[in-house]
């Protein structure tokens, strides 16, 4: 088999056509650049170079070569190229599969910051809920995912808590007359709840509680998303479970009332999830980076 260094040193020779040439480019000497090309057209058993006076012309057997290895080292070359770019965050694309609380409380402020420091880098956000988010991970179609507590996963998935939160009970101005008081759970039946759709984690996450206290978490009104909970609340149409931090806004505006619980509600936590059988690019690890290390600054409720 004939070595890839005479390849390399013939590439170079017949690019600039002169061994001296190649010696420079290669920082070697032409003496070691002759002898190399002598032991490849012993190798090869045929003509590659004809020396002449005016440098080096390629034979018929020297071009036929140099047109393979010359496609070669440009491979190579643009290999080369584009992994120092990704290395060095210069280009790169990730795949986000987030659920939409994770989005909007925890991974917009740092994906903003992170696009103005690596403006090239692609971000692709899928929104999902947290049981498609993890099957988007699971079928190659995410890097990574980030997601709300509960769910469940199995190897060779892995789960990293990043922040907590929680949620409330809100309403509308028409029932101002709840304002104040100390609810239960019990007392809640007694009016419309709205929740998002069956295939959510949050869904299941309030039918369990309620079943921790013997009841059945049964909403009236269903909702495709959280988004749509805080505009059905303003205009009357039920209670529903709204994370704090969003509901501030609308509270303060009036436009929606927090009710008061008298058992705490479940602790919610936004995680991440990798796949460990697959390797993260530099861009998605430098992404992932930046999300720890926000985490690790501050508390870990919001």
């Amino acid at each position: 088999m004939v070595s890839y260094d005479y390849y390399r040193i013939f590439y170079f020779v017949a690019t600039t056509r002169s061994l001296t040439g190649a010696a420079k480019a290669l920082g070697s000497n032409q003496p070691n650049i002759t002898r190399a090309m002598n032991h490849l057209e012993q190798e090869l058993g045929c003509k590659l170079l004809h020396r002449g006076n005016r440098g080096i012309t390629l034979t018929q057997n020297g071009q036929s070569l140099y047109e393979h290895v010359a496609i070669a080292f440009e491979q190579l070359e643009n290999g080369q190229r584009e992994i120092l770019e990704n290395v060095h965050l210069k280009t790169g694309r990730v795949t986000i599969a987030a659920s939409e609380n994770a989005l909007r409380l925890v991974m917009l402020p740092e994906l903003a910051l992170f696009k103005k420091t690596y403006p090239d880098i692609n971000i692709r956000i899928s929104n999902h809920s947290t049981p498609r988010a993890l099957q988007a991970l699971k079928s190659g179609l995410a890097d990574f995912a980030v997601v709300t507590t509960p769910l469940d996963i199995e190897p060779p998935m892995e789960l990293e808590p990043l922040y907590s939160f929680r949620e409330i009970p809100i309403a509308g101005p028409g029932y101002l007359e709840l304002h104040g008081k100390t609810l239960t759970l019990t007392d809640l039946q007694n009016y419309p709840m709205i929740s998002v759709g069956r295939d959510t984690g949050t869904r299941e996450l309030y039918i369990q509680y309620f079943l921790k206290h013997h009841l059945y978490f049964q909403p009236e009104l269903e909702a495709s998303s959280t988004d749509q909970l805080l505009p059905m609340v303003e205009y009357d149409l039920g209670i529903a479970f709204y994370p704090e931090m969003l509901a501030q806004d609308a509270i303060q505006r009036h436009q929606v009332i927090q009710l008061q619980l008298h058992e705490p509600l479940p602790e919610r936590t936004f995680c991440l999830v990798t796949d460990h059988s697959r390797s993260l690019s530099s861009a998605a690890q430098a992404l992932i980076d930046s999300f720890r290390k926000v985490h690790s600054q501050q508390p870990m409720r919001i």
